[in-house]
């Protein structure tokens, strides 16, 4: 018979792995025990237990210095999921076309929860870059892309889902509800969305949805640039976006 407080002690444990898995992603380099310590708030025998666990079964590794980072596994695992789901696998093959064309940084994004994240993306060879990490969870309200994604939701659901610090840009400056919220009503009218010095006072965010079939927008291509880019070559990169948004939706 399952004593009682056995189910929390093993959900207690997994989520501490998942935590483990957050804090090296969040992160982006190894760390040290301490640190994972500190990040997750666990107890010290129950982090040095898991870390020596996983780094057993390779999700894990442990460096030289004896930091942890992530294990060849896990490298398995993302290959795997990238060659299994069609529309990653696609997208990805046309934002590395994207790129060698146009030399911009294109990324793949997707609503995570009440975020938006960048699920892929491809720079250009230039030393300047402009981008957002891979799995980094980003107020929606910060770029065109998280409009656009929210084009098929009530008024009262967008409200209802956004954190109100979420509308603080990094500036400072606050986003205006009535103006952001006919920004998405313009973005799900028009198909693309374009925005300028939110999230980054430089950039200029343009996007193209991807629709599934009932023709919803289950994610997004967007091309982050930069401001001084010309009108001309902006309405030419969002007809890329447009068209690739496309092509894609008819496999989402």
């Amino acid at each position: 018979m399952t004593k009682p407080d056995e189910k929390p002690s093993r959900a207690r444990g997994v989520d501490r792995v998942v935590d483990i898995f957050r804090q090296l992603h969040l992160a982006r380099q190894p760390m040290s025990m301490r640190d994972l310590i500190t990040t997750t708030g666990a107890p010290r025998s129950s982090v040095y237990e898991l870390v020596s666990l996983l780094s057993e079964a390779g999700l894990l590794t442990l460096t030289p210095e004896g930091n942890v980072h992530f294990g060849r596994e896990m490298h398995y695992y993302g290959a795997d999921y990238m060659a299994h789901n069609d529309l990653i696998r696609r997208a990805h093959q046309m934002m590395v076309e994207l790129v060698a064309r146009h030399g911009e940084t294109v990324q793949l994004c997707m609503l995570e929860g009440n975020k938006y994240t960048v699920v892929l993306s491809e720079s250009n060879a230039h030393p300047f870059k402009i981008s957002s990490d891979i799995g980094v969870r980003v107020p929606i309200p910060w770029t065109a892309t998280g409009r656009l994604l929210l084009s098929d939701m009530q008024d009262d659901e967008i409200l209802a889902l956004i954190p109100e610090e979420d509308y603080q840009l990094a500036n400072g400056n606050l986003v205006d509800k009535a103006l952001f919220m006919s920004d998405i009503r313009k973005a799900g009218h028009q198909g693309y969305c374009m925005t300028e010095g939110l999230s980054e006072s430089f950039t200029c965010c343009m996007a193209a949805p991807i629709r599934s079939r009932a023709g919803q927008a289950v994610a997004a291509f967007c091309f982050m640039v930069s401001r001084d880019t010309p009108m001309a070559r902006r309405q030419m990169l969002l007809q890329e976006l447009i068209h690739c948004g496309q092509k894609l939706s008819d496999f989402s």
